[in-house]
Order: structure tokens, then C-alpha cells, then sequence
């Protein structure tokens, strides 16, 4: 049987809700977030299997840390598994298009097929899907809200850190 755990923590974007299945990361949730699941569904509320992702985010915000390390269980078609493990690739500060990621999987013509998967990424902010920008290098989509992505490009381009302060990359 598999046992699930959530806890809700603060960030620069509102309220995080993080899912463990097993003890192991499967889900961020930003409040208002397309694709989020009922919360029936997030189990009992624990925050014993979070401490080192709560950290892991506290210095992300911070501008500390620019490489998330912690165990992720992703739920998903063998497609979007992936998608999301190309998400992994890409670096803090970087983008891709949806066709460039479409060509990295092997599937050059799949490139709106990446987009609805990367749509239904369960793990917002550590798998990077705000990232992904259109071909023109327009901000289109993000379960998030576009006003969020254009938020967490701008942070992680090196302006500001998201508590004001002038970051120093």
C-alpha cells in the first residue's frame, strides 16, 4: 500500500504544498495551480519526510543554491518521465523551447506533445518547467501562472533575489 504525507510551506509565491509517496518527494503544488489534484488526495498532513527539500528551497530562494538534489518519485506516462527528466537537464539561469526539448527526446515533430507534459509536471520549481519558453521566446503556459514563471526567470537570470535584495551571481 502506498502511504502519502503532504506539508504546506511559504515561499516568495504563496503556499507550497509538497506530496511524499513512500517518504519520497512526488509532488509541489503552487495554490491555484493547473493539473492540481483534489487535496483528498495528498494524504495525512506530516512534515516528517520534508526537512531537507524545505532546505534544499529555503536556499533556492535565497539564491544559494542553483541545483536541487533531492529524491523525486515522478508519477507519469513513460513520455512525460521523459520530458521531465530533460526538464532536469536544463540549468538555473537557461532556457529551452518546447521544440528544442521535443529534438532532445528524439521526437523533433512532439513539440506541443512536450508542452502538455510539461503542463502536468507534479514538481514545480525543482523540476525546472518554467524554463521551457516558446519557439519566439515568448512565456507561454505554466501551471503556475505566467505572472509566477516570469517571476522565476527573472530570479534566477541573476536580478533579484525574491526577499529584494540585489543578488550577487
Amino acid at each position: 500500500m502506498t502511504a502519502k504525507q503532504h506539508t504546506v510551506v511559504d515561499s516568495p509565491y504563496g503556499p507550497l504544498t509538497l506530496v511524499a509517496t513512500d517518504g519520497v518527494l512526488s509532488a509541489l503544488y503552487m495554490t491555484d495551480q493547473r493539473h492540481r489534484p483534489s487535496e483528498e488526495t495528498f494524504g495525512v498532513p506530516d512534515p516528517e519526510p520534508f526537512p531537507e527539500v524545505i532546505r534544499q528551497l529555503t536556499a533556492y530562494f535565497a539564491g544559494d543554491l542553483t541545483t536541487f538534489d533531492v529524491p523525486l518519485a515522478l508519477h507519469g506516462t513513460p513520455f512525460q518521465r521523459s520530458v521531465w527528466a530533460e526538464l532536469l537537464k536544463i540549468p538555473y539561469g537557461e532556457t529551452r523551447t518546447y521544440g528544442e526539448l521535443a529534438e532532445e527526446l528524439g521526437k523533433p515533430g512532439a513539440s506541443r506533445a512536450v508542452g502538455l507534459a510539461n503542463g502536468k509536471n507534479p514538481v514545480s520549481i525543482i523540476v525546472p518547467c518554467h524554463r521551457v519558453i516558446g519557439a519566439s521566446g515568448s512565456l507561454t503556459g505554466y501551471g503556475g501562472g505566467l505572472d509566477r514563471k516570469q517571476r522565476l526567470l527573472a530570479f534566477e537570470s541573476g536580478g533579484v533575489r525574491e526577499d529584494g535584495v540585489q543578488a550577487l551571481f
